[in-house]
């Protein structure tokens, strides 16, 4: 069942520790099948190293395992959340990359200070809160979820326009149209958030971009009259 789809998401897993994202087995892709309602995710604590794209699970929406013989990511809940609201993602990751996680763990919003940001995100990346202990109690990775949902929709976020989020005390999300658009974008946080805070250490009043070279870098890669890159190739 959809063995195309777990060699792509076994691949996009292994770009992880090539981007020095991840130590260990502290991350997960996923990616789903719109089609079938199903979606492929990397399996719970399996060294990368011998992990194969056989080992790769299958689940649906519900957080149900439909294929495999391992445990999904103990992650799988909040991707099944993210997929279930949002029909526009495509792929999901989770890290827990030392620089994003850092900000997650200042429990701040990663604001867009350079065109770097401004070419990806639109506007800061949210930092949503911390669950509370019946949330947890209830369900954590689902709650989880739920939190990142309730961010993006109190705040009226587009979660194309910004594919990404910290969760206090823990790490990111990511997301995109694919698995490796949704890594592209972990490593974009990552390096984001590198700069943001050697920015802030050398200059504490270092100013945010100002929105008008904001909607430029974002507009000339996704907006509708975008020019950045190479059309029809």
């Amino acid at each position: 069942m959809l063995e195309d789809l777990k060699e792509k998401v076994y691949q996009a897993n292994l770009e992880l520790p090539k981007r020095h994202l991840i130590q260990y087995t502290w991350g997960n892709v996923s990616e789903v099948d719109r089609e079938s309602g199903l979606f492929v995710i990397k399996p719970s604590g399996v060294d990368y190293d011998k992990m194969t794209a056989d080992d790769m699970v299958v689940c649906d929406f519900d957080g149900n395992v439909v294929e495999g013989d391992l445990r999904p990511s103990s992650d799988m809940p909040t991707h099944a959340v993210l997929y279930k609201t949002y029909p526009e993602i495509g792929g999901i990751v989770h890290t827990h990359s030392p620089w994003a996680a850092s900000w997650a763990q200042s429990g701040l919003d990663v604001p867009a200070m350079g065109t770097t940001h401004a070419d990806t995100f639109y506007g800061s990346v949210p930092c949503a809160r911390f669950l509370t202990k019946e949330e947890l109690d209830a369900g954590y990775e689902h709650e989880t979820g739920n939190v990142i949902v309730e961010t993006f929709t109190e705040r009226g976020l587009d979660p194309m326009a910004v594919p990404g989020v910290l969760l206090q005390g823990h790490g990111p999300f990511t997301w995109g149209t694919d698995a490796y658009d949704a890594v592209m974008h972990a490593v974009v946080l990552e390096e984001v958030c590198r700069m943001n805070a050697i920015t802030r250490f050398l200059n504490p009043f270092a100013p945010e971009l100002p929105q008008y070279i904001s909607d430029k870098h974002y507009n000339r890669k996704h907006g509708k009259n975008a020019y950045y890159g190479q059309a029809n190739r």
